[in-house]
């Protein structure tokens, strides 16, 4: 063989072995580590654990990192996260009291907040700030203000942010919203939503803080109030949290069901940059049902159960829509498997809320659930919680984001105790 040909051999075969295919180094699925988003878990009770299976099924994510207030709840997400890492890579997860020490970890590309929805507007913005991607639960904010904060935060930082309202990422709910925008059941004249009752004000007795609890902590920028289990439940309670109920830590069944069902009643209409112009309460001041809200085209929307609960009810001039979770009934009938022509207006079409969000991080654009959506959401949930309490008639101004009243502009947002404070961004 001559001397070149033979060098030249020589290199190819060198080259066979060498340059081994991504797939045949680590198997099945691999991702290289260049290309994982790396996440921090901040807040780790009963949601934040459904929600490590949900979004560490995509194959590039990967737990790095969880935060809790509550030790016990901390160790015991740790130990689930090193389980679910175990399917991907052998990796270990740090755990953190103080979420801003999370922020800090320059290996975290993104965080999973989950923590009560009076945290979420700071959590989010310090995220931002840290150059963090954002997977935000629903409802996105407490306060209509901190709803624009946290986009004002996003844009600026130039964060992906998704909020947790998966009922886009369904096939009953999309289907129902299409069938509405494109005008198959006609004109709507009428929409019921059933979700539970506003929220009340916190009256539980003050009961001795856990030892694993850091409870002043847990309170955080809300004014300060005794613990009580209610409140936090103990790792292993049955029940979920009720903070969610009580003004200053959440917006009750208003904001917690109603963050997905007005939600899709936003999307239908076509109003997710916009919402309602006028909420009127019922007369009945105990009442937890009968509000009414409308839009500028006249379309009214009525909280009340129609008889199913958790579900919507679109009437038009030419038929009904009802979906929940369960279902999605039509009338005609055929409407509910109907598939639509060429010409149609389609909507984002998702099929896995979480994989959209990785996606979205990938590819650097909004994914379906965006900040900008959530916070409208999360808007028109607030206002009917303001409504319900001030038992007025109240004008809203989508665009300039005020009421026509001095007492309810009050309640747009609410006093940060101590240095907490989430307009600094």
């Amino acid at each position: 063989m001559e001397r070149r040909k033979f060098i030249h051999q020589t290199a190819l075969s060198a080259m066979a072995l060498t340059i081994v295919p991504r797939f045949v180094l680590g198997g099945k699925g691999y991702v290289a580590p260049s290309d994982r988003i790396n996440l921090g878990y901040i807040g780790t009770g009963k949601q934040s654990q459904g929600l490590m299976n949900f979004i560490n099924g995509p194959k590039e994510t990967l737990i790095k990192a969880a935060c809790d207030v509550d030790s016990r709840k901390l160790a015991h997400a740790i130990e689930l996260a090193k389980k679910i890492n175990e399917q991907k890579v052998a990796t270990d997860v740090k755990g953190y009291k103080f979420y801003r020490e999370l922020l800090e970890n320059k290996d975290i590309d993104a965080v999973v907040i989950a923590t009560p929805d009076h945290w979420h507007a700071q959590v989010a913005i310090d995220a931002a700030k840290a150059g963090k991607d954002i997977y935000c639960e629903k409802p996105l904010s407490l306060t209509i203000a901190e709803g624009r904060a946290m986009v004002e935060a996003t844009r600026k930082y130039k964060r992906v942010f998704q909020t947790g309202s998966m009922q886009r990422s369904s096939y009953n709910f999309r289907q129902a919203a299409e069938l509405v925008s494109n005008g198959y059941i006609g004109k709507i004249t009428e929409i019921n939503v059933s979700v539970g009752g506003p929220v009340s004000q916190c009256d539980l007795p003050t009961e001795p803080v856990p030892p694993n609890l850091d409870w002043d902590l847990w309170v955080g920028p809300s004014l300060f109030r005794g613990y009580n289990a209610v409140l936090a439940p103990p790792l292993e309670a049955p029940e979920w949290a009720w903070w969610r109920g009580y003004r200053d830590f959440g917006g009750g069944y208003i904001t917690d069901w109603g963050a997905h069902m007005f939600d899709i009643v936003q999307w239908a209409l076509g109003m997710d940059h916009s919402g309602p112009v006028k909420f009127i309460p019922p007369k009945e001041p105990k009442a937890k049902e009968g509000l009414s809200f409308i839009y500028a085209g006249g379309i009214k929307v009525i909280h009340k159960n129609w008889g199913v609960g958790n579900a919507i009810q679109f009437i038009g001039e030419k038929g009904k829509v009802e979906v929940s979770r369960e279902f999605i009934r039509t009338n005609p009938e055929n409407l509910a498997q109907f598939k639509f022509k060429s010409g149609d207006k389609r909507l984002y079409h998702s099929d896995n809320h979480y994989q959209d969000w990785v996606s979205a991080i990938q590819k650097r654009t909004k994914p379906i659930c965006d900040v900008e959506i959530g916070h409208r959401t999360a808007t028109v949930c607030n206002a009917v919680n303001i409504a319900y309490q001030l038992q007025k008639d109240i004008e809203w101004d989508p665009i300039k984001e005020r009421f026509d009243s001095e007492y309810a502009n009050v309640m747009v947002s609410r006093p940060f105790r101590g240095e907490w404070d989430f307009r600094k961004f």
